[in-house]
């Protein structure tokens, strides 16, 4: 009984050390991760450590987007990128958004030659941050415009009647918290939200006459919330060229970009690296045997952007 006694304590001794030299080869592995990715991307861990063109993707609903915002900026300090690709494909979103990203664009392109590639989409403020690029280049399918704000709003009031509810409400003054989906907008609901429209579209169109060299009727006229195929936007001095990524590099080059420079996707990599990303989080954490504690699922699938409040910009398929 005492030698079997011993070979436990003994067991137990050996699985104590290879749980710690475990760990320890684990931290050591990811030691060598951080100098790899110091390496390979540089000081910053989200370029290169060579000359670039940095591209750059805006997809899907635009809303405020902070991490962007300071990548661009990110990039607009590095001094391996040389231009920038902002490859778009966005049917638009809130227009706090697309100023913020359109501002932040402008900032950047004050540094550095910055074109716009649009893919499938780049409607409303989609659109609106394509043109704070010193150039635009679409497909020829490519669908381009929507140049337009609005505020939608539902009118739950019929099913209110039939459900038998009834709302009541004390209010500081008649426009207070109008309008609202309890019951219909009266005229002077819908005079209030007109003019926060008009003077939100008055600005999207200066913007237009502004980056597209067009007089104010010019942009007024294209404005009216229409859509347009790539080779109809070139028609319309809505973009400069169609074409792709490979125009997108010819035009670069007449600014004296080496066309020869590689384009790498600045992503983002949540912290920085790959080394602090969630994907390298959830990889340690599956080897020291840690339940898999990915992101938000309804973050990932987008279902945070399936309602936006407030002015919006977005064309509606």
């Amino acid at each position: 009984m005492a030698l079997r006694a011993d070979d436990l304590i003994d067991r137990r001794r050996l699985r104590r050390k290879l749980t710690f030299w475990r760990v320890a080869a684990l931290v050591v592995a990811a030691a060598g991760l951080v100098v790899l990715s110091t390496w390979i991307y540089g000081d910053d861990l989200t370029g290169t450590a060579v000359d670039h063109i940095a591209k750059v993707k805006i997809e899907g609903t635009i809303t405020e987007d902070d991490e962007l915002i300071k990548r661009l900026d990110t990039i607009r300090q590095s001094s391996r990128v040389k231009a920038v690709i902002l490859s778009i494909d966005s049917p638009g979103g809130t227009t706090v958004g697309g100023e913020s990203i359109y501002e932040a664009v402008r900032k950047l392109a004050a540094d550095k030659p910055v074109v716009a590639e649009v893919g499938t989409l780049a409607a409303s403020a989609g659109y609106m941050i394509a043109t704070a690029a010193d150039h635009i280049v679409a497909r020829k399918s490519s669908i381009v415009g929507s140049i337009g704000v609005l505020i939608q709003y539902p009118d739950v009031s019929g099913l209110m009647d039939k459900l038998g509810i009834k709302l009541e409400e004390v209010k500081s003054s008649p426009l207070k918290a109008s309008p609202s989906p309890f019951k219909p907008a009266n005229d002077n609901e819908r005079a209030m939200v007109r003019k926060l429209i008009l003077d939100s579209y008055d600005w999207f169109v200066g913007i237009v006459a502004e980056r597209r060299n067009m007089t104010k009727p010019e942009a007024l006229a294209l404005a009216d919330g229409s859509i347009f195929t790539g080779r109809q936007a070139v028609a319309n001095k809505l973009i400069d060229a169609v074409g792709g990524e490979t125009e997108a590099i010819d035009w670069l080059a007449t600014k004296g970009v080496d066309a020869k420079l590689e384009v790498v996707e600045w992503k983002d990599t949540e912290g920085g690296s790959f080394l602090f990303s969630k994907a390298m989080a959830r990889t340690i954490g599956s080897a020291l045997g840690l339940p898999d504690y990915g992101g938000d699922i309804i973050h990932e699938l987008g279902g945070d952007r399936l309602f936006l409040d407030g002015l919006v910009s977005v064309w509606h398929p």
